[in-house]
């Protein structure tokens, strides 16, 4: 048994502390994002396209909530469900929300959540990530998969699933409501991969 493998089993009743444990011990290269869904290790490359279709996620948000909201991208926020430390592309969380004691944000606060699709990883996307998120009753689920040009929302979360899917090929406008406020999303200039 490996250091890092006992120290996870001592820490296992604790799935936040194997998650730092995890975190702490791995080496991610510059230039890729490293998550933890359900206990596995996944690095993809940061890609451009996928950075200019996360900013302008960011920037109508900015513009629906004000610079000052809790806005992220590529933060740890842990999910229900066995190790699952995601790093969502973009995660607003709700006004007034606040890090617990050992500097997590919590998933309970988080209103949005959306992901680019990578190659590969869009299986994760689809499958534990958007169980994850509908048992945490994340409101708004955005997925953006820029090798079709297709935005899917997931919304209604209830039993773990999402029980609305609205899909709407690039170059429409998506209605992406949160936490009640009116949000428009045009995608006419979201790039293709």
């Amino acid at each position: 048994m490996t250091v890092l493998e006992d120290r996870i089993e001592m820490a296992d009743s604790d799935d936040t502390s194997a998650l730092d444990i995890l975190f702490e011990q791995m080496f991610v290269p510059e230039g890729f994002k490293a998550e933890i869904v359900e206990g596995a290790v996944f690095m993809v490359p940061q890609r451009s396209i996928h950075w200019l279709i996360i900013r302008r996620i960011v920037r109508a948000l900015d513009e629906t909530f004000g610079m000052d909201a809790l806005v992220f991208s590529d933060v740890r926020i842990d999910f229900p469900g066995h190790q699952n430390g995601f790093c969502p592309d973009v995660a607003k969380l709700r006004d007034g929300a606040e890090q617990d004691p050992t500097g997590h944000w919590l998933y309970q606060d988080v209103e949005f959540v959306a992901e680019v699709l990578s190659k590969g990883t869009a299986a994760n996307d689809y499958g534990p990530k958007k169980s994850a998120y509908a048992t945490a009753e994340v409101p708004v689920y955005l997925v953006v998969d820029p090798y079709v040009g297709k935005l899917h929302v997931h919304t209604q979360p209830k039993g773990g699933d999402y029980v609305m899917e609205t899909t709407v090929a690039f170059g429409g406008e998506v209605d992406l409501t949160v936490a009640g406020r009116h949000l428009t999303l045009k995608t006419d200039e979201f790039p293709r991969d």
